[in-house]
């Protein structure tokens, strides 16, 4: 089981997920064209994808889902309040419902409800049989739903959005700053940190941060947070970033990496 990022950012979030011979795409934040370029970049084409995952309407994880389930006739699968947020597209939808996993190719699938300001927002865990990988973005809070399904894991995609001190102090008018900073905004680096405080991370083998703020946030001080609360930990911490995602990394081998490596740049 292995995973990438095309990109991950307030700028557009893309994230792939492969087991066997299924590809899954959780969210399309980029145009076709871009999308295809990262696709590429990853070695795969758009033919390859199983299916599209949508965890919420905003335009950054959802831009270019239309127009890439449309030319390759993928399945999209997305929750009903993310659905009638998105008004009539005509796409092939599926439902997800919070409560029933989704079995798609190869992998098993636990649609996990968040605190986010989405019509009925979600992140997903995925399952090998072998090994779960966890994506978590675009969350305000940490619920004692979110620890208690995200521990255990094997890896985890993990969002550090902002630094509570360059918010407070950045461009974002008032009313932005308590918008990302709020129960129903993004996690901090220090929530975020919280999380890995909180949960079972004995099998945990790869972290990677994501969705880093650009304006208020700097991949340094994320790292240095997320380093302090796994002292003594040997798994691998990533580093995903806007324009260069993440390259693939594969979590079923046993790690030959220095802790604490980090590939990506702002």
């Amino acid at each position: 089981m292995r995973y990438c990022s095309l990109g991950s950012g307030s700028r557009g979030n893309a994230t792939l997920i492969e087991y066997q011979r299924t590809r899954l795409l959780v969210d399309c934040g980029f145009s076709l064209r871009t999308t295809e370029q990262r696709l590429a970049l990853a070695g795969l084409n758009p033919h390859q994808l199983t299916a599209i995952l949508v965890t919420h309407e905003h335009s950054d994880h959802i831009k270019g889902v239309e127009r890439l389930a449309q030319r390759y006739g993928l399945p999209v699968y997305m929750t009903a309040g993310t659905y009638h947020a998105l008004g009539d597209t005509g796409l092939p939808v599926q439902l997800i419902r919070f409560g029933e996993d989704l079995v798609i190719g190869d992998i098993r699938v636990t649609p996990v409800p968040v605190p986010h300001d989405a019509r009925e927002p979600c992140q997903f865990i995925f399952d090998s049989g072998d090994h779960r990988l966890g994506v978590l973005t675009d969350t305000g809070t940490i619920t004692p739903l979110i620890v208690e399904m995200y521990s255990g894991l094997d890896a985890l995609f993990l969002e550090a959005n902002y630094d509570p001190q360059m918010l407070a102090s950045g461009p974002y008018p008032r009313f932005l700053q308590a918008r990302v900073g709020g129960s129903l905004g993004h996690l901090s680096n220090q929530q975020a940190a919280g999380l890995l405080e909180a949960i079972d991370i004995s099998t945990l083998r790869h972290v990677a941060i994501a969705h880093i703020s650009e304006k208020n946030n700097r991949p340094e001080l994320a790292l240095a947070e997320l380093s302090r609360v796994l002292d003594g930990w040997s798994g691998e911490l990533r580093l995903a970033v806007q324009n260069q995602g993440l390259p693939w990394q594969d979590i079923t081998g046993v790690t030959t990496h220095p802790q604490f490596a980090c590939i990506g740049s702002r």
